[in-house]
């Protein structure tokens, strides 16, 4: 087969449909695993404000700072997780191109309006090149009291 033929999908439009359906926007696992874990550590936030660029995921008013928790394959992280589909192609890099687009764009809105933001990758929540979750919140709340405007958390990973 050459590189540039397409495979099928396993599933028919419709259980494709239903499968995209039910993947969460907000309350991934993720993301609890993350809000509880700084919970736990007295951190208090708010979830997904839409006052802010982006619906962060967390909000910590105190410290003026936004947490997003990014899924790879959504958010088009590099990493061994993120793979391009391979049907409805042209849809797919449209949709993911965009999103990363709007990324980049909130996340220069919250630097204008002086706010810190941190992303925490899903590939360094789960998988081979996962991080432990107390060692990802005490890079949090290393962070959290520093000066640093940005902080990237992503899973140990080699090409």
């Amino acid at each position: 087969m050459r590189v540039s033929e397409k495979l099928a999908d396993v599933h028919s439009p419709a259980v494709r449909s239903r499968n995209m359906a039910a993947i969460r926007a907000t309350d991934t696992k993720p993301e609890l695993a993350i809000r509880r874990a700084l919970h736990a550590q007295g951190y208090r936030y708010r979830i997904n404000d839409k006052r802010l660029p982006g619906r962060p995921d967390l909000v910590l008013p105190k410290y003026r700072t936004v947490i997003f928790v990014h899924g790879c394959f959504w958010h088009c992280h590099r990493c061994p997780r993120f793979r391009w589909p391979q049907s409805n192609v042209d849809f797919w890099k449209n949709k993911i191109e965009t999103n990363a687009a709007r990324d980049q764009k909130n996340q220069s809105e919250l630097e204008r309006e002086n706010w810190r933001f941190a992303i925490v990758w899903e590939c360094a929540l789960v998988g081979k090149g996962k991080i432990p979750l107390p060692r990802i919140i005490d890079s949090i709340a290393v962070w959290l009291s520093s000066d640093s405007t940005k902080l990237c958390i992503e899973g140990h990973w080699i090409d």
